[in-house]
């Protein structure tokens, strides 16, 4: 028989009502059961890869990605940065200083982890003006009484933009600990759990309050490779004194990356599991189509058909509806990783709910990249699945005797 016959015959088992109506309708289902595993996979793997995007553009944008710090501090900040520049895979470096204390505003108080930056070259190493409105660097560095603080901190101190809140920072030894009245001038807001404990100042201001006025705590550095991160620190440290010391973004937010990794391949799992089992509603599928066939398949016998191209025509039908169950989920897993940002938007500002929050997750909102490579593996392997499952049907088909198909016709 001629292979376009062949193909035929296969696709008009796949698509046309039969006989049983109980064997169409659980192709059906099994196109749709395909359908809807792909898709679900689609759109988990999209949002899966949205956090990891989050986390690699938004929070290491604006958190260091490297820093180099001294036990004591940085008297000559200038000459290290100069020095750090120099490896061929850094591609900027400013000073910064670190602070920890407690922001207080009347009986509420929010611990935060205050940095000192330089404003003229923060641009160089982070993403952080692009979450603050015009001018607000420059406000900073010109004031010593100004502050920006994380949206997470604000709401805790129930404090806005112009409000006025006082700092306090421990010290050593039995003196008071040191306090200073702050103006918040802007309010940080990236979606993100580090919202919730930043604030920022002048690096001059803080170094005043920090007992090391022109020094220093450390140096930032943004590198050309995020994950070789720590194998950069390795080689700066290798030309710095045994005082300095380094630390990469593995050890500060390595457990957030580790664990979107995880859940990535957890839930990758069991959706794979999914399509499988939706797959395999093909072997019960083609089976009832063997049997609701055999009359058709005796009379092929006997035209001349062989064994092979029996096989290949209930391969075509089941490849058929695993192509069609698959393409529809391909379609809608697309259509849902484009909407379901906007969309859990609208369902969170109608219903007044919010369904991530910083506390518990490392954004505040439902992200979503469409990733080429993960849709391609997913397509591939439904449309392999259903290939393989329908070896055994289709060999079963092939083993049908015409003499016996035909007795009871």
């Amino acid at each position: 028989m001629q292979s376009r016959s062949l193909f035929f015959i296969g696709a008009r088992y796949g698509v046309a009502q039969g006989k049983s109506h109980l064997v169409s309708f659980i192709s059906r289902l099994s196109t749709a059961g395909l359908a809807i595993g792909v898709a679900l996979l689609i759109l988990v793997l999209s949002i899966m890869s949205g956090f990891e995007k989050e986390l690699r553009e938004n929070i290491l944008g604006v958190m260091p990605q490297a820093m180099v710090y001294h036990r004591q501090a940085i008297e000559d900040p200038q000459a290290l940065v100069a020095e750090l520049k120099r490896h061929p895979r850094v591609l900027g470096a400013t000073p910064f200083v670190q602070l920890q204390g407690l922001l207080s505003q009347q009986r509420r108080v929010a611990p935060v982890n205050i940095f000192g930056i330089d404003t003229a070259l923060e641009h160089t190493t982070s993403k952080l003006p692009e979450f603050l409105p015009d001018g607000t660097l420059a406000k900073l560095s010109g004031d010593s009484s100004a502050i920006v603080i994380g949206r997470g901190v604000a709401e805790k101190l129930r404090v806005d933009a112009q409000d006025s809140l006082s700092l306090i920072l421990p010290s050593d030894g039995n003196a008071a600990p040191k306090v200073k009245v702050l103006k918040v001038i802007a309010i940080l807001d990236t979606h993100t759990d580090i919202d919730n404990a930043l604030a920022l100042m002048d690096i001059g201001t803080a170094a005043e309050l920090s007992g090391y006025p022109g020094q220093v705590t450390g140096i930032r550095l943004k590198v050309d490779d995020l994950f070789a991160a720590p194998q950069i620190v390795r080689e700066v440290m290798q030309n710095l004194p045994a005082d300095y010391y380094g630390v990469s973004w593995m050890r500060t937010h390595g457990g957030v990356y580790q664990s979107i990794q995880m859940s990535k391949n957890m839930v990758s799992m069991l959706l794979f599991l999914i399509i499988a089992i939706a797959a395999f509603n093909l072997v019960s599928t083609l089976i009832m189509v063997v049997v609701d066939k055999q009359g058709d398949i005796a009379i092929l016998r006997t035209m001349g058909a062989s064994t092979y191209e029996i096989m290949a025509i209930f391969m075509i039908q089941g490849g058929l509806i695993g192509l069609i169950g698959t393409s529809i989920g391909l379609v809608l897993g697309i259509a849902l990783s484009h909407w379901v940002t906007p969309m859990v938007q609208w369902i969170e500002g109608v219903f007044g709910v919010q369904f991530l929050h910083s506390d518990v997750y490392p954004i505040t909102y439902l992200p979503s990249e469409l990733v080429v490579a993960d849709v391609a593996k997913v397509v591939i392997t439904a449309l392999a699945i259903s290939f393989l499952v329908t070896l055994y049907p289709a060999w079963r088909a092939a083993r049908i005797q015409p003499a016996d198909a035909l007795r009871y016709e």
